[in-house]
């Protein structure tokens, strides 16, 4: 039996997410494992059919993925091990031969098609768009029918894994396109390593005025800065039921962070934990780091008057 680390991710293999996970040694090191769906990945890691699972979670342009964001929260008890951020570099890629005139139809996934939506107009205005389940899957297929009427939109290294050509390169509509992945398993929290990230899921106790800024103002007290803030449909209640996810700079271990949380816990509805990992991109901590330092000196102030308390 083999001792690799065994990672499912979003397949096939030629997508970003291979492509991202690739930048990991450590997790390249190990047995890569593709599914066809983000919930499969999840499903994988909660049945033990995998160590770890890794999605997207985030692009720079299209906003949270829903699917994979929502099944972290309502479907699976799994934590973010870590954040991987990649460029983001969409191609036009056909069969040997094919040029740009040739192209009748144009196969990718709807995200990836809708970023590249301006090229897509002026440079193939007749072509007609369809999908597929991954860019890299829209690559395969034309790989193996090889028709030269058909191109697909994808990463530069399905070109490679499957003997297209690559007729066009860059063709986002914008250049800093960035997609965020994160690592998750069934437990482990990662030590903190200074520079961290703590994602949770807040329920309110009731939709009423001030609700959101009752959970906003545990953080902003403690100067603990929100890196996303978003609302989601709790799937439980009618229109209005909504439960908030947060992402703030630092780490469980963090006193100050500890602290929000348990205010949280103790006057919201819920709190669920989504995990405490290495953030993937420089921010700045000194606000935190001086807010912290002024939170230890007040606790070790009320602790010496504790001191004093004497008998009755």
């Amino acid at each position: 039996m083999s001792n690799k680390l065994r990672v499912g991710f979003f397949g096939p293999f030629g997508t970003f997410t291979e492509q991202a996970l690739l930048t990991q040694a450590d997790l390249a090191d190990g047995e890569l494992i593709p599914f066809r769906t983000v919930p499969d990945v999840l499903d994988a890691v909660d049945s033990g059919d995998v160590d770890l699972g890794f999605v997207p979670i985030e692009n720079s342009i299209e906003g949270t993925v829903n699917f994979t964001q929502d099944a972290l929260v309502f479907d699976h008890e799994l934590l973010i091990q870590r954040e991987v951020v990649l460029d983001i570099e969409h191609c036009l890629l056909a069969a040997t031969g094919t040029s740009l005139k040739d192209v009748k139809v144009v196969l990718s996934i709807p995200v990836a098609t809708a970023q590249c939506h301006h090229y897509l107009r002026t440079q193939l205005p007749a072509a007609e768009i369809q999908a597929a389940t991954s860019t890299a899957e829209a690559a395969r297929i034309i790989a193996e029918h090889a028709s030269l009427g058909v191109a697909a939109i994808a990463p530069r290294n399905a070109a490679t894994l499957y003997g297209l050509e690559v007729l066009a390169a860059g063709i986002a509509d914008h250049g800093s396109n960035q997609t965020r992945f994160v690592l998750v398993g069934k437990q482990h929290i990662p030590p903190p390593t200074g520079h961290d990230r703590t994602a949770l899921v807040v329920y309110q106790r009731a939709d009423q005025p001030g609700s959101l800024i009752s959970i906003l103002q545990e953080f902003a007290a403690r100067r603990i800065n929100l890196s996303n803030l978003l609302s989601r449909p709790t799937k439980r209640g009618g229109l209005g039921d909504y439960c908030f996810i947060v992402y703030a700079d630092g780490h469980v271990a963090d006193e100050l962070l500890a602290d929000a949380m348990r205010s949280l816990h103790s006057k919201q509805g819920a709190v669920k934990f989504l995990g405490s990992y290495p953030a993937a991109s420089e921010h700045a901590h000194s606000a935190r780091e001086h807010a912290d330092t002024r939170w230890r000196e007040a606790d070790d102030w009320v602790e010496s008057l504790r001191a004093d308390i004497g008998p009755n």
